[in-house]
């Protein structure tokens, strides 16, 4: 049976987010139900609602970021049960035997990705909505389990920002003897520094920002560079292993090519608006790469909020009302948060 529950969406994205009710569907026998309890902000849920991509359908309602409690499972779900905390990231389908499939890369499904929000809803019809509602339905294959965090909330940034910087960081294999670079402590970056430190990677944050190289010990960073100091740069050139970029606005990459040792990567996980530019020079000396990444897959993400669990890691968070979303947003956009905002669902009347 279909059911009607609130939300908090758009129609248009010269609009601002107001309240309006959604349809969820009736629980399938693999299905999981939950309330939602928090759900984090990314700056893609700001792309997607000022329809910055040029993909958006409206009505939108953002949200991948979600942690919520179980309130019904289908006849067929073995992994949950009613009561149990549970959470939803980017991900909540995909075909399931295609090579990426296989791999648990479901970011790459070669047939197409069912994302939280705003991609096509296979049940329903129309598009899929996100976390900023009362309830989310999801596969029990795309749920995952939330380990005991002491601050639910604080956690649920992983779902999104965690498993971006985490699977780079698993891939590339950093790890003890390895030097790590964050370049930006932002909402992905602060993470990116807790998870490289607990990897056991010496850790060094490059930043423009003279506030941020001060804060940057606190969040487990073992050095951190201010990147417009020629000499500081100078000092850490061909010493870095990986870097992790998280920048999403436009900066010069071969600054942090040269800074690479031999056989080392920048992976880049933000989303800058123009091309690169790269000097040949900057990759073919000391055999360095470029690389990207994006997300990480079901399991991936499941092994990743285990591990910050046991490693004490969550997101330093901003927790806002319901009614103050069209505000968060605002101060998102102008990069006023210190890291990450979530939202109180329970605060949606």
């Amino acid at each position: 049976m279909i059911k009607s529950v609130k939300a908090i969406g758009t129609d248009s994205s010269a609009n601002p987010l107001h309240t309006f009710n959604i349809q969820r569907r009736g629980l399938l026998t693999d299905d999981v139900e939950m309330e939602i309890l928090y759900c984090g902000i990314c700056h893609s849920d700001l792309h997607q609602v000022k329809d910055d991509f040029g993909a958006t359908t409206f009505p939108v309602v953002p949200g991948h970021e979600i942690v919520g409690r179980v309130t019904a499972v289908g006849s067929d779900v073995t992994n949950f049960k009613v009561g149990d905390y549970a959470a939803v990231g980017c991900i909540v389908d995909s075909c399931g035997s295609c090579p990426a499939c296989e791999r648990d890369l479901q970011q790459f499904c070669e047939n197409g990705t069912t994302l939280s929000f705003n991609t096509p809803d296979k049940h329903l019809g129309g598009m899929t909505y996100g976390g900023f509602a009362k309830t989310y339905v999801c596969k029990e294959r795309y749920t995952l389990k939330m380990p005991d965090f002491a601050d639910m909330a604080a956690a649920a940034p992983l779902l999104c920002a965690g498993i971006t910087v985490y699977s780079p960081l698993k891939h590339w294999k950093a790890g003890a003897g390895k030097v790590v670079g964050v370049l930006g402590i932002g909402g992905l970056g602060h993470v990116a520094i807790r998870i490289a430190r607990a990897m056991g990677a010496h850790v060094v944050v490059l930043t423009t920002s003279q506030a941020k190289i001060e804060d940057a010990q606190r969040l487990g960073a073992h050095e951190a560079v201010l990147t417009s100091d020629a000499e500081q740069m100078k000092k850490f050139a061909g010493k870095i292993d990986i870097i992790i970029d998280t920048v999403s606005a436009k900066h010069d990459i071969n600054a942090y090519l040269k800074l690479l040792a031999i056989d080392g990567t920048v992976v880049l996980v933000g989303l800058p608006p123009e091309p690169f530019e790269v000097g040949a020079f900057n990759i073919v000396k000391g055999r360095r790469s470029f690389a990207g990444s994006n997300i990480g897959g079901i399991d991936e993400t499941q092994e990743m909020l285990e591990f910050c669990a046991e490693h004490n890691i969550t997101a330093d968070i901003e927790l806002v009302d319901a009614d103050k979303v069209n505000e968060a947003f605002e101060r998102l956009e102008k990069g006023d948060v210190k890291y990450r905002f979530v939202v109180d669902m329970s605060t949606l009347n």
